[in-house]
């Protein structure tokens, strides 16, 4: 078994990569081979509206651009389940996700009234990481984002699970920064608690995502 995990932060070594690192552990521990690919590694750019996944009489697998996206696209298209992660950006998922999603989901995106032309289901999970608390959720907007990607990534693999990591530690020193919403000590000592469960959580996930594994033909 396969899983593959998408780091859609420019930073490596921080909250969203640990994050997608304790998933794939996870899913080696229940004994599938995994890979973690940093987007910002990519020279890459999103979808070009060239629409020639949708002429007529053409079967595409994949997007039919060629940059250094297609092979990891190949990597998807025959793994066994698939993990994003992004931090929260103005409201919304990175920059490089945004184009990484339109160029793996719009292909398998059907204009004839099929769920999906992907060809298999697979498990998939989506992990966040934001700067606001929990509780400020509500009044963020964010939810609407979750719940649209949540569907989005069902309708084209079958399935999708969210992960929410909120109040996250952003700097090793606040002071140098003009942040004064927000307590370094605070986040600091979050970090090495919550962020500890998260962690744990996010392990659990990757485990459960081959646990539930069924990998079936539409």
């Amino acid at each position: 078994m396969k899983v593959i995990a998408v780091n859609g932060s420019p930073r490596k070594n921080w909250n969203t990569h640990i994050l997608l690192e304790k998933c794939l552990e996870g899913a080696s521990v229940a004994g599938a081979e995994t890979e973690l690919i940093n987007l910002y590694d990519i020279g890459f750019s999103g979808c070009t509206s060239c629409f020639a996944c949708k002429r007529k009489g053409v079967i595409l697998d994949k997007c039919a651009m060629k940059d250094e996206l297609t092979p990891v696209l190949e990597k998807i298209c025959k793994c066994d389940a698939l993990i994003l992660g992004s931090p929260i950006y103005f409201a919304d998922v990175t920059g490089e996700v945004r184009s990484f999603m339109e160029r793996l989901l719009f292909p398998y995106s059907s204009y004839e009234g099929k769920p999906s032309l992907f060809g298999k289901k697979i498990n998939t999970a989506f992990i966040y990481t934001m700067n606001v608390p929990a509780a400020g959720l509500p009044f963020t907007g964010y939810n609407r984002v979750f719940r649209q990607n949540q569907k989005l990534m069902t309708r084209i693999f079958g399935s999708c699970k969210t992960l929410l990591v909120t109040s996250t530690y952003q700097f090793d020193d606040y002071s140098k920064y003009a942040m004064t919403l927000f307590d370094g000590a605070k986040r600091l000592k979050r970090r090495e608690t919550v962020f500890v469960e998260d962690c744990k959580k996010a392990a659990a996930l990757g485990e459960k995502l081959c646990a539930e594994n069924t990998v079936e033909d539409k």
